[in-house]
C-alpha cells in the first residue's frame, strides 16, 4: 500500500487513486497516469479495503477501482468511500462487461465503467471527464445497459431454474432439486426464454452468463 499526500508543486493536477489485485495492471495504470502533465498518482491498493483506507488518507479527486478485488470488491469500496463522501468521483475499471455488472456499478454511485483493454487515451479522457463532474461510460457500454434494463427481470425462482440449466440439469433433475413439477419448470423455461429473447435452452445460458445472470 502507498499513498501520498498532494505537494504544492503539484498545482491543479488531478490526483488519482487507483486499485487493482493484478500487480502488473496496477503499476502499468499507475505509470500511465503518472506521465500526464495534468495527473499525479496519489496511492494504489491491491484490494478493496486497502482502497477505502488509502482514500480517507490520500482523498484523490478521482478513484479508478478493478471491480472483482480480494477482501472487498470493487462495488463495495464503491458504497463504502461514498458514504464517507457521496460526491466522490469513481471510475469502474474491469475485464467484464455485461449489462449487470454496469447496471450494479452505476447504482453503487460509480461515475465512469471502463475496460482494461480500453486504450490508452479512453482511460486518459475518462478520468479527466469524470473530474470534471461527467459520466464517462462508452455508446457499446451503454447499449448493453439499455439493453439489460429494457428486458423483463428474472425472479428469483427463474434465476434458480436457469443456475440449474447452466449445470445442464434436465427438466427432471432442476423439478427435483427445486421441489416443483416439471410442468412448472417447463412454464419458467417458456417465461425466461421470452425475456431473454432465446429459442433455446443452449441460447439461453448463453445469453444468461453474457449478462452476468449465471456462472459458467
Amino acid at each position: 500500500m502507498t499513498s501520498s499526500g498532494s505537494t504544492r508543486n503539484e498545482g491543479d493536477k488531478i490526483r488519482v487513486l487507483v486499485a487493482d489485485d493484478h500487480v502488473t495492471v496496477l503499476e502499468g495504470l499507475a505509470a500511465i497516469i503518472g506521465r500526464q502533465p495534468d495527473m499525479s498518482v496519489v496511492g494504489q491498493a491491491a484490494d478493496g479495503r486497502e482502497a477505502v483506507e488509502l482514500w480517507l488518507t490520500a482523498r484523490p479527486d478521482v478513484t479508478m477501482l478493478d471491480m472483482r478485488m480480494p477482501v472487498m470488491d470493487g462495488i463495495g469500496a464503491v458504497e463504502e468511500i461514498r458514504r464517507h463522501d457521496p460526491a466522490a468521483r469513481i471510475i469502474m475499471l474491469t475485464t467484464f462487461d455485461t449489462d449487470t455488472d454496469i447496471a450494479k456499478a452505476i447504482k453503487a454511485g460509480a461515475k465512469g465503467y471502463l475496460l482494461k483493454d480500453a486504450p490508452r487515451d479512453d482511460l486518459l479522457a475518462a478520468i479527466r471527464s469524470v473530474h470534471a463532474g461527467e459520466t464517462s461510460i462508452t455508446g457499446t457500454l451503454l447499449s448493453k445497459l439499455a439493453n439489460g434494463i429494457s428486458s423483463d427481470a428474472l425472479t428469483g425462482r427463474e434465476l434458480d431454474v436457469l443456475a440449474l440449466l447452466a449445470k445442464g440439469k434436465s427438466n427432471r433433475e432442476i423439478g427435483a432439486n427445486l421441489f416443483i413439477s416439471e410442468t412448472t419448470v417447463k412454464s419458467h423455461l417458456r417465461s425466461i426464454f421470452t425475456k431473454l429473447n432465446v429459442l433455446s435452452r443452449t441460447e439461453a445460458v448463453t445469453v444468461a452468463s453474457r449478462r452476468g445472470l449465471v456462472q459458467l
